[in-house]
């Protein structure tokens, strides 16, 4: 077989890993928006769909039906957390990280989302612990590690301008 038919299998085969695979915005873990091995679950992806807009009750609404149907549905666990989050319930928020981290313990997502998280209700060495646990996880960097990074580095930004009017 000649290299070129080579680099073209590899090249498929390569595409076709990358569509498989979860959408970054539900995370980065397994479970997806599927039911059983053919089955989209029409819930999951409608709550992906209100999370592009940020319609965070809608969110919460399809994502809660996407886990009880499938309750090992890390990504619907993380998106539920998300927009538990955006609203403000930050209780809701962590239980459901929490969850999502339970069942995919490497789930990019949920690290990145459960660190802004921290941010969010002011607790810095917690979000440095995510990163760490990114650093971990991905093997050179992911999408997730650099914006978790970034975060970190904004939130301390503001803080050192906030103590600086003080």
């Amino acid at each position: 077989m000649s290299i070129h038919v080579r680099l073209l299998f590899l090249s498929l085969a390569v595409c076709l890993a990358c569509s498989a695979s979860p959408s970054r915005g539900a995370g980065s873990g397994a479970g997806g928006g599927r039911v059983g091995a053919d089955a989209p679950d029409l819930d999951y992806q409608a709550g992906v769909v209100a999370a592009k807009e940020k319609d965070w009750t809608q969110v919460i609404a399809r994502m809660t039906a996407a886990t009880q149907r499938n309750p090992k549905n890390a990504d619907a666990w993380n998106e539920l957390g998300h927009a538990y989050r955006q609203l403000g319930d930050m209780d809701s928020s962590f239980k459901n990280y929490a969850r999502a981290l339970q069942i995919d313990p490497r789930h990019k997502g949920a690290h990145e989302y459960l660190g802004e998280a921290y941010l969010q209700v002011g607790q810095l060495e917690l979000a440095e612990q995510e990163l760490k646990a990114l650093d971990g996880i991905c093997f050179v960097t992911c999408v997730e590690y650099r914006e978790l990074k970034e975060e970190i580095a904004r939130y301390r930004r503001e803080r050192m301008k906030a103590s600086a009017l003080i």
